[in-house]
């Protein structure tokens, strides 16, 4: 009895000194990838497509909505996470690093060119095929748990000052793939469900005008705003950004009683521990029976591995090295050309936001073959990217701590 207890008490310590490693998000999504590859290339390849596709509905009388578990996980859970990263949008821009322009002009660029290139490249790749060129969005994202999780391995020798950098490019890139999903990867348009959408956005900044502070109303209201563009064809994780946006950041009381901040601290542990690893485990696994050389060497795959390995370095440090020298933006004091081509390098770990681009833009496209070869290039591409990011860091981060 007293050796359980023990076990008990230490179990509960790993866990809780876990949850508290700022590496801990990356982990997971490891973790969760490994799994995916294992199941859907095992005996339990059956149980693991069976788990994906269980039926899951929903009805309120007239209203149905019925979706394998892989979409709600995709439009749903997905939803939750961008209403996270709309409230940290929205956090920066009003408070923190977004708030002042010079500040905010420095990684702007290099996020710019990380999105330009990558795309670019990606497109030279697949310029014979219609259906493959739909894809050009997926080397264009990073997934930030990712790169933080790498960057902070390297504990105090990682200046502030190249943290805050990464930080807010990785905001600056997600602001780009929410203009790119809303833009280019929404399907047929239904008038009826935008209307009732936009009556919904317009219930939710009245409540924010009239000085509502519960979270939940807002929950509440941007629940049925999600359903309604759920069904308008433009992509429902959507939802979550404008959700966030409506929150009050400040109320009278201040700012440690804000009621975007709470909601905020709230949904980032069930984000980083169940929803985005979830994502990843319900997307990553790929079967690789019957792939061979030609599959890895299919324009698809090529062009997103180049786009995030190639593409990604070359557009966020090239973009900002030329700004610098033509005088439009200065280099941060504190950092070096070294460590921001180090962290250049780890942006080109996309990951979890490749996979969701890549799964919006060949859904649409009917092109299950796209589907299937397009999660190699992005696990090979985020793994090349990792592995040499944190090379290139190791040898230019300070050795003193």
């Amino acid at each position: 009895m007293i050796f359980m207890n023990k076990l008990a008490s230490r179990t509960r310590q790993f866990f809780a000194d876990f949850a508290r490693l700022e590496a801990a998000g990356g982990i997971l999504l490891m973790v969760a990838t490994v799994l995916a590859l294992w199941f859907s290339n095992s005996q339990l390849a059956l149980w693991y497509t069976y788990f994906l596709t269980i039926p899951v509905q929903v009805s309120i009388g007239q209203l149905i909505l019925a979706k394998p578990l892989v979409l709600w996980i995709n439009d749903g859970l997905m939803a939750v996470f961008f209403l996270l990263v709309g409230l940290e949008i929205k956090r920066e821009l009003l408070e923190g690093q977004l708030s002042s322009l010079s500040q905010v002009m420095f990684p702007s660029i290099g996020a710019l060119g990380g999105m330009v290139v990558p795309a670019l490249i990606y497109a030279l790749f697949n310029l014979a095929d219609p259906a493959a060129l739909h894809g050009w969005a997926i080397p264009m994202a990073t997934d930030i748990a990712f790169a933080l999780g790498i960057l902070t391995l390297f504990g105090r020798r990682v200046p502030i000052a190249l943290k805050f950098f990464l930080l807010t490019l990785a905001i600056m890139d997600d602001i780009g793939a929410i203009i790119v999903i809303a833009l280019f990867y929404s399907g047929a348009l239904s008038i009826l469900s935008m209307v009732l959408a936009c009556v919904a956005i317009g219930v939710l900044f009245a409540m924010n005008l009239l000085g509502v502070t519960r979270p939940r109303a807002y929950l509440i209201v941007g629940t049925i705003l999600w359903i309604f563009v759920l069904k308008s064809g433009i992509h429902a994780t959507l939802a979550g950004v404008v959700i966030a946006f409506a929150i009050p950041l400040r109320v009278r009381e201040g700012i440690e009683h804000s009621p975007a901040m709470r909601l905020e601290h709230t949904l980032h542990p069930w984000s980083t521990f169940l929803i985005l690893p979830l994502f990843a485990f319900a997307n990553a696994g790929v079967p690789l029976g019957g792939m061979g050389l030609s599959s890895l060497l299919h324009p698809v795959p090529l062009g997103i591995m180049a786009g995030l390995f190639i593409g990604k370095q070359a557009g966020v440090f090239g973009f900002l090295y030329l700004a610098v020298r033509a005088g439009l933006v200065h280099l941060p004091a504190g950092l070096s050309w070294k460590e921001i081509y180090g962290v250049a390098i780890l942006c080109g770990v996309g990951f979890t936001m490749s996979l969701f681009i890549g799964s919006l833009a060949f859904e649409m496209e009917g092109c299950r073959l796209c589907t299937s070869i397009n999660r190699i290039g992005i696990m090979l591409g985020s793994l090349f990217s990792c592995v040499l990011g944190a090379i290139v860091l190791h040898r230019v981060l300070p050795r003193h701590t």
